[in-house]
């Protein structure tokens, strides 16, 4: 890891998208950290919107055609201490699969009630919020 702070690198932008009461979730080939299955996410690129890098992440992940719903919070992520920008997303088009193979390991639909299996040391609670508000058990 570098000695950069969170200031001098570039945030990350995640997309909290759920279809048929379930959120979608990847699983990233290399963890980062304890982080192995997290929401499709990556850097916002200069001059992109927050919520606009979760659309485009989205899509060059999974292969979803998403659009931003509602900014849900901000953060620096407590274990990579990356800004993190979380943004509510509902699908528009197309059918999920990984299609950034050297980045994804495989994908999920996951139901409310999975969502500790997936993410053990919980999410953050503007997402948690979210997701229990729009996902039935």
């Amino acid at each position: 890891m570098t000695n950069q702070n969170a200031d001098e690198r570039p945030g990350i932008a995640a997309a909290i998208v759920v279809n048929g009461g379930r959120v979608l979730m990847v699983r990233r080939r290399v963890s980062e950290g304890q982080l192995s299955w997290q929401f499709p996410a990556g850097e916002i690129e200069l001059g992109e919107a927050r919520e606009d890098a979760a659309v485009r992440e989205t899509q060059e992940e999974t292969g979803l055609t998403v659009a931003a719903v509602k900014l849900l919070g901000e953060r620096v992520h407590p274990k990579t201490g990356r800004v993190m920008s979380y943004t509510a997303c509902e699908v528009v088009g197309g059918t999920a699969y990984v299609a950034d193979t050297e980045e994804l390991a495989e994908l999920a639909w996951v139901a409310h009630d999975e969502i500790p299996e997936y993410v053990p040391y919980g999410l953050f609670e503007p997402v948690q919020e979210y997701l229990d508000a729009v996902l039935v058990s």
